[in-house]
């Protein structure tokens, strides 16, 4: 699936409209995360987006036990926003709802994906 498949424009459409439900979060959080990836392939930094995904991205250091040193965090709909260029990383930074802690995670660079 990608963001030219029809579920994911059918879930785009839902969130959209405000009537977007979990299946919708989920398929277009892990749909989004999967791009980043693609974009960005590593492993020096986590990209949180509970409850639906998290994925490692961006060369550098491996992390393989415990936090690793460089985490980004956020809520789904920040994350779908950011992610299809909606919101600025500033802002987003701002906002209160996205922690970032550690090295390159500033990902301003690589957004929008879609």
């Amino acid at each position: 699936m990608s963001t030219h498949d029809p579920a994911f424009h059918q879930a785009l459409q839902r969130y959209d409209a405000g009537t977007a439900e979990r299946a919708d979060l989920k398929l277009l959080t892990k749909q989004l995360l999967k791009l980043l990836v693609a974009k960005a392939p590593g492993h020096a930094v986590e990209v949180r987006v509970p409850p639906y995904g998290a994925v490692q991205c961006i060369e550098g250091p491996r992390h393989t036990r415990g936090t690793p040193g460089a985490v980004v965090e956020l809520p789904p709909e920040l994350w779908i926003d950011l992610a299809l260029g909606r919101v600025a990383w500033a802002d987003a930074r701002h906002s209160g709802k996205l922690r970032a802690s550690g090295e390159r995670t500033d990902l301003s660079a690589l957004l929008p994906l879609a």
